[in-house]
């Protein structure tokens, strides 16, 4: 039987042990009354990234190809299921893609509305989703099956891990894989066993050969990291004797956020220099910290604008340091009318829409840009 040379994720082969179990059976392979094979057992520590594992890595065909754990046995994890579902499902349509990496007999996939997809390797589990009607494909889930899907255009809004990621011997090649069939703008949402939980309960029962890592935070933080991805969300869960919850996204590109923040710039001088070269009359509306900022960046002042109103009163009066511009109580509108309203405070646009509702100008909101 292999046993690791470093950590799974780091590659530090500084290993310090935690517990070690002796010869130990595969615990989930029931069989006829047969003396089982026995595997070393071994629990160590990773000091330099914080990763727990156990030493041997048994083929996964051995432990996985046959199963006999099927989640909808498991009322909690039904209930458990549909809850995620409901509230993930507020930000998807008919055109959003779910894919659940070993999805067991379709138990979560199974209350989403929308296209889905399981890949489950065991091949017994996986015929209960299918005879559900829940397409699924019967292999493990690596790195070239995610190429596969990729070069047939199937991407994911969102792509589940549901006690997964502690099986998996070859981390990196899992959650590489994980990012190429996600959508750039899609989650991944993770649910391991909480390391801490394990420790503060002395749950050493919960140690198997199925169960390769005992996830902390840290480690999972350096493993996302090292393929572009990172955390955006984490929760503790109390199922399965403490579990952590992650909802994974695409690294923020700054390069990228840079060239868009050009181009809002660049479209929003197009779109006031051409009205004002028309001889049209614009007005800001809101003077919030954020207008400044997009005004002074935009190189847009009172040669542009004629004034700012804004509805607090504290305000009237001033002038939005740096350009020039005077700030009026929104009466002013209707005194000195103008063609277009450029609304600085975005994040109130509907409600100061619906508020000067009377005005028959357009409405500009610079981020994106339209004109209502």
């Amino acid at each position: 039987m292999p046993e690791i040379n470093g950590c799974r994720i780091c590659n530090s082969e500084e290993l310090h042990l935690v517990l070690d179990y002796g010869m130990m059976p595969l615990v989930n392979n029931l069989n006829d009354g047969e003396e089982p094979e026995t595997y070393p057992l071994k629990l160590v520590l990773c000091p330099d990234c914080g990763l727990v594992q156990i030493t041997e890595t048994v083929p996964p065909e051995k432990l996985f190809s046959e199963y006999y754990y099927f989640s909808s046995q498991s009322q909690t994890m039904l209930e458990h299921s549909k809850k995620l579902v409901k509230e993930l499902s507020k930000n998807l349509d008919k055109y959003s893609l779910v894919i659940e990496i070993a999805s067991n007999d379709g138990y979560l996939l199974q209350y989403y509305d929308v296209p889905v997809l399981g890949i489950e390797p065991a091949s017994n589990v996986a015929e209960v989703a299918i005879k559900k009607a829940i397409p699924t494909l019967v292999e493990f889930f690596s790195v070239d099956l995610a190429n596969e899907l990729r070069s047939q255009g199937v991407l994911a809004d969102v792509v589940h891990a549901h006690n997964v990621l502690a099986h998996v011997a070859d981390l990196h090649g899992f959650v590489e894989g994980m990012k190429l069939i996600l959508k750039p703008e899609g989650l991944i949402v993770i649910e391991v066993p909480y390391l801490r939980n394990l420790i503060d309960g002395c749950e050493f029962d919960t140690v198997y050969h199925e169960h390769l890592c005992y996830f902390s935070i840290r480690p999972l933080v350096k493993l996302f990291k090292l393929h572009g991805l990172e955390i955006v969300d984490l929760q503790t869960l109390k199922i399965h004797g403490g579990s952590l919850r992650l909802y994974v996204k695409h690294e923020t590109d700054y390069g990228n956020f840079t060239e868009r923040a050009d181009e809002v710039k660049d479209k929003l001088r197009e779109l006031l220099f051409r009205l004002k070269k028309e001889g049209k009359r614009i007005v800001a509306y809101g003077a919030a910290a954020k207008g400044n900022v997009l005004l002074k960046y935009c190189g847009i002042d009172s040669e542009i604008i004629d004034y700012v109103v804004d509805s607090t009163p504290a305000k009237q009066g001033k002038y939005m340091p740096g350009l020039g511009l005077r700030i009026y109580h929104p009466e002013k509108l209707k005194e000195v009318k103008p063609d277009y309203i450029l609304i600085l405070a975005w994040n109130f646009a509907d409600e100061i829409m619906e508020k000067e509702s009377w005005f028959g100008g357009g409405f500009i909101i610079p981020n994106p840009l339209r004109i209502c």
